[in-house]
């Protein structure tokens, strides 16, 4: 049997930037959606004083500063990081960032499933986004 390997140039600025929530823009660049079978990366523009609130991922997750500065967190222990580094989050860990200082802060997420999948404190439900339409 043969493998077939078809080619899968994505421009990552033609993908979409989406708001997330207050404060927060969102822009997928690779996921289920376009192609990807084990991991999506995607980037946030993150205006001070907010960011992703304290949640959890079933897989392991990078975080990297790629602009400005950013509070992270796992479980209780606290972090800054700014532009060049990042912070490898073990799955099923409780974590989350929000930008610090005086201006937005960029991050370049990794997280090792094609679809994204969040559990956010306080709610029964996981935050599915990215999905496929079958």
């Amino acid at each position: 049997m043969e493998f077939v390997f078809e080619m899968n140039v994505i421009a990552h600025e033609k993908q979409p930037r989406e708001t997330w929530r207050a404060g927060v823009e969102s822009r997928m660049l690779v996921s289920a959606i376009n192609g990807a079978q084990q991991l999506c990366i995607f980037e946030q523009w993150v205006q001070p004083g907010v960011g992703a609130p304290s949640h959890f991922h079933t897989v392991e997750e990078v975080l990297t500063v790629i602009a400005g500065e950013a509070e992270m967190w796992i479980e209780d222990e606290h972090m800054i990081l700014t532009a060049g580094q990042s912070l490898v989050v073990p799955a099923h860990r409780r974590h989350g960032f929000r930008a610090v200082g005086s201006g937005a802060v960029h991050i370049h997420a990794v997280l090792a499933s094609p679809i994204f999948e969040a559990t956010f404190d306080g709610s029964p439900e996981p935050v599915r986004r990215w999905i496929p339409v079958e």
